[in-house]
């Protein structure tokens, strides 16, 4: 059961995360609606909330796993919160559910290390519904240890049970291209499925060709409304190496226009162009880091919406961090969509923007979202770094 759905066909997303000594995170326990927005101060920890679930994805993904996962992010050592004091387990819990019903799955995973030795799994658990359908560890663990060096989620030969719920995690999707990566993917490392966009142009290579065309036709149309000199879009190999490029044909002195690659593309519209790439992905839910970046305030203002649209045409579940007021000012945000990041002598404390009293009185009073809010992640003397430089 791919692209995040459940046996009726209705997508599936996470309604609820919870994390114990997680990076920034001692204890956080928050429901997660369709749309939610992450908004903090720098290094509260909006990255590492996203890295959790990209985290549930990297224990199913092909050439993942849980020892793989916890290697990718430096070993347990420096996932564990440094506010882990007693108890150094780590852990995380999620549940997840249909739109239209009550939550339907429950995973959670509990994992610890001890000096020059392996990961090992602590406590392993899926429910469906009330019906309890794992827990760890069993009797067969507990006669040979080594077997909690893996999650029984990752393993295709245990799975049966709760394979849609390793289907649902397997189609998450992390998106923050890097538009450098891209314009020069021949002259760097490529990875597959990267996230920051260095096999991007490979991507869409491998997109079958109608579903391709129309898909570039329809961010063609939307890139004009940022782009206003952006004409034509289309894909094309080049003759010589057979490289895949990008490539548009802009406004021009000429009466014909000009033609340019992804090379000559600007960051912005790299930026974009991912995006909407992304967007129109046939997948589960979708991380983005800080989209705002190098777009126009009236572009950014706009994307809230855009993902409202996409949820109500397929139900997928977007999760985004982000420092940008215009974001925020979107009227269609509601307060139980964003969470607020707070750093605090024990970690970072994680609360829905409903939770603050004051900010539902602003809000309720007239205030935009953005003005009501952002002053609740504001550095208290941002305004010292103007004396940098005297």
């Amino acid at each position: 059961m791919a692209r995040g759905k459940s046996g009726g066909g209705r997508a599936m997303r996470f309604t609820r995360l919870r994390l114990a000594n997680w990076r920034n995170f001692a204890d956080v326990d928050v429901a997660l609606q369709g749309r939610v927005f992450l908004i903090g101060p720098n290094a509260a920890g909006k990255s590492n909330l996203l890295d959790s679930i990209r985290f549930l994805h990297d224990l199913v993904a092909v050439g993942g796993g849980f020892e793989e996962a916890i290697q990718r992010r430096g070993g347990v050592s420096k996932l564990r919160c440094l506010a882990a004091r007693r108890d150094p387990e780590v852990m995380i819990s999620v549940t997840v559910g249909a739109n239209e019903g009550a939550p339907e799955w429950r995973y959670e995973l509990a994992f610890n290390q001890e000096k020059r030795s392996p990961p090992l799994i602590r406590r392993e658990m899926v429910w469906k519904d009330k019906a309890e359908l794992l827990k760890r560890p069993n009797e067969d663990d507990k006669l040979d240890a080594a077997r909690l060096q893996q999650t029984h989620i990752e393993q295709i030969n245990v799975n049966k049970e709760f394979r849609p719920l390793a289907d649902f995690f397997k189609s998450v999707r992390y998106s923050h291209l890097v538009p450098q990566l891209l314009r020069e993917s021949d002259r760097t490392i490529v990875r597959s499925q990267d996230p920051f966009g260095s096999d991007f142009l490979e991507r869409v290579a491998g997109t079958p060709d109608r579903t391709r065309t129309a898909r570039l036709k329809r961010i063609n149309e939307a890139l004009k409304v940022a782009v206003p000199q952006l004409k034509e879009l289309e894909f094309y190999r080049d003759e010589d190496k057979g490289t895949p490029h990008l490539r548009g044909k802009y406004a021009h002195w000429r009466p014909r226009g000009a033609w340019q690659t992804e090379e000559q593309f600007s960051d912005g519209t790299l930026r974009l162009l991912g995006l909407l790439w992304v967007v129109l992905d046939a997948a589960g839910p979708l991380l983005l880091e800080e989209p705002e970046l190098s777009l126009h305030p009236e572009v950014v203002r706009h994307l809230p919406s855009m993902f409202a649209r996409m949820q109500r045409r397929t139900g997928r579940q977007v999760l985004v961090s982000s420092h940008s007021a215009d974001l925020l000012h979107d009227e269609g945000i509601g307060l139980d969509e964003v969470l607020v990041l707070k750093p605090e002598t024990e970690g970072t404390r994680v609360a829905v923007a409903s939770d603050f009293e004051q900010v539902r009185a602003l809000v309720e009073g007239g205030l935009p979202l953005a003005d009501a809010l952002l002053p609740q992640t504001r550095p208290p003397r941002a305004e010292q770094l103007s004396l940098f430089g005297d």
